[in-house]
C-alpha cells in the first residue's frame, strides 16, 4: 500500500517558496518534519499579515494541531534554535510542547563557525558562497565520526572526553593555521550542558514517532531545507550544500523507510534565482533581471545577499523531476512576471548533453535555447481561481507541464496562504 506521507522539496537553487507551501498544507497532516540542513535555510511565512522567517524550525510550527519534527539528519545550533523559539513565541504559543527533536542530531559548535569563516576568507582562488554558519564543518565532523550530538550534552561524563578530543583538533587548526586564540574547554562544557538541560523536554524518538503518527492514520509532511540543485550528490557540485536535500535524504535524515513517502511535490519559481557562487545558465544580466529581482524581493532570507535571477530552466527541471520521482509541481511567484512583454523558458542547451554532463551537473559552458512566450498584462497577484488567470499565463503553465512532463498542481500568486490556486 502506498504511503500517504508527502514531501515538499525545492527543485532549483533554493528560495522557491517551500515555507509557504508547507505552512499552507501542514494543517492537513499530523506532523511536518525537517530532515536535513541547519539554520542556513530561510523559509518565509506570512501569518496573519506578519512576515516570519524560519531558519531551523519546521514551517508547520504555527499550526497548533500539528507536531513539528526535527529529524536526525539536521545539524543544530543551540543558540540559533532557542533564539528562533523565543522569536516565534511572540507569534504563536505552545511551541516547545509540539516541537520534537531527535537526540541524534549533530550540533554546530562555535569552532565550526570559526573554521567556516576562516576557510572562506582564506580561499583566494574559489569561494563557494557559504552562509558561514558552520553547517559544512559540522557535517564534516559527522562523517569523520568526531561530532558532538544532542544526546552527548545530556551527560557531563559523556560530553567531556568527546569535547576534549574534538577541541584538541580544532584548537590546533585555529592556532596553527589561522593564528587565532584557542577556545576554552570549560566554557564550551558549561554552554553545552546548559543547553542540553534546556532541550531535554523536547527530545523524542522521531523515527518511531513518525511510525506512530502513521499508525493513527495520519500523515507526515517532509520538508526539504534547500533546493535539489544544491544537493551534495545531485546538485551543481562544488557549489552545493553539505547534505541531501533531495528525496534521497528523507529516509536517512528522518529515520524512516524509502517506501514511507508516497507523494513528492516539487516547488519551483516561475523563474530561477541563486544566492552565492556557481553556474546558472539562464542568468539575466540586463534591466529585466533587475526588474524581476526588485519586484520579487530577491534578497536572501538567511544571508541578506541579493539573489541572481534567471529565466525558468526546463532542462534542469526535467532532469531533477525524473531523478527524484516528482509527482507534481507547485509553481510560485508567477505574479512577479506580471507586466512583462515576453517571458522566456530554456527548453534546450546548444551543447549536446552527454552522460558526463548530466551526472556531474557541469553547467559551466552550456548556452540556453529559449522558447519565447507572450507576457500577460492583466495582474495575477492574489488570484485564487485558475479560471481567473490570463490566457498567456495559462499558456506559460501549460508549456512548463508539457516540457517537464508533470502537472502543475498548486500555483502561488502571492506570499500569503490565501493567494493560492489548487488544481
Amino acid at each position: 500500500m502506498t504511503s500517504s506521507n508527502t514531501a515538499i522539496l525545492g527543485l532549483q537553487w533554493g528560495d522557491e517558496g517551500k515555507g509557504k507551501i508547507v505552512n499552507f498544507l501542514a494543517g492537513d497532516f499530523g506532523a511536518a518534519c525537517r530532515y536535513q540542513g541547519g539554520h542556513n535555510a530561510g523559509h518565509t511565512l506570512i501569518i496573519d499579515g506578519k512576515k516570519i522567517v524560519l531558519h531551523l524550525l519546521p514551517s508547520s510550527i504555527c499550526h497548533e494541531d500539528s507536531l513539528s519534527l526535527i529529524g536526525k539528519g539536521v545539524v543544530i545550533s543551540y543558540e540559533a534554535l532557542f533564539s528562533e523559539i523565543d522569536e516565534i513565541s511572540n507569534v504563536t504559543s505552545g511551541i516547545t510542547d509540539r516541537l520534537k527533536i531527535s537526540p541524534a542530531c549533530v550540533l554546530i559548535q562555535p569552532y565550526h563557525q570559526l573554521i567556516d569563516l576562516y576557510k572562506e576568507k582564506s580561499n583566494s582562488q574559489k569561494t563557494i558562497g557559504t552562509t558561514l554558519r558552520g553547517i559544512g564543518p559540522a557535517y564534516e565532523d559527522k562523517v569523520a565520526r568526531r561530532a558532538i550530538r544532542v544526546v552527548d550534552t545530556l551527560n557531563e561524563n559523556q560530553l567531556k572526553p568527546l569535547l576534549e578530543e574534538t577541541l584538541d583538533f580544532y584548537n590546533f587548526t585555529i592556532e596553527k593555521f589561522f593564528g587565532k586564540d584557542a577556545l576554552s574547554l570549560n566554557s564550551l562544557m558549561d554552554e553545552n550542558l546548559a543547553y542540553g538541560e534546556k532541550i531535554k523536554p523536547m527530545l523524542a524518538d522521531v523515527s518511531m514517532l513518525i511510525k506512530k503518527i502513521n499508525s493513527e492514520e495520519k500523515s507526515v509532511l517532509f520538508e526539504g531545507a534547500q533546493g535539489a540543485l544544491l544537493d551534495i550528490d545531485q546538485g551543481t557540485y562544488p557549489f552545493v550544500t553539505s547534505s541531501n536535500c533531495s528525496p534521497s535524504g528523507i529516509a536517512a535524515g528522518a529515520g524512516c523507510g524509502p517506501l514511507d513517502v508516497g507523494n513528492i511535490l516539487g516547488v519551483v519559481k516561475a523563474y530561477v534565482t541563486r544566492v552565492g557562487e556557481g553556474p546558472m545558465p539562464t542568468e539575466i544580466y540586463d534591466e529585466v533581471g533587475e526588474y524581476i529581482a526588485k519586484t520579487g524581493g530577491e534578497v536572501g532570507a538567511t544571508t541578506g545577499r541579493p539573489r541572481r535571477c534567471g529565466w525558468f530552466d526546463a532542462v534542469l527541471m526535467k532532469r531533477i523531476i525524473q531523478t527524484n520521482s516528482i509527482s507534481g509541481l507547485c509553481l510560485t511567484k508567477i505574479d512577479v512576471l506580471d507586466g512583462l512583454d515576453e517571458i522566456k523558458i530554456c527548453k534546450a542547451y546548444h551543447e549536446s548533453v552527454d552522460s558526463v554532463f548530466g551526472e556531474c551537473m557541469n553547467l559551466d559552458n552550456v548556452k540556453p535555447i529559449y522558447e519565447v512566450l507572450s507576457g500577460w498584462k492583466s495582474p495575477t497577484k492574489n488570484l485564487t481561481k485558475y479560471e481567473e488567470l490570463p490566457t498567456e499565463t495559462k499558456d506559460f503553465i501549460s508549456f512548463i507541464e508539457d516540457i517537464c512532463e508533470v502537472p502543475v498542481k498548486i500555483i502561488s500568486t502571492g506570499p500569503d496562504d490565501q493567494s493560492t490556486i489548487i488544481r
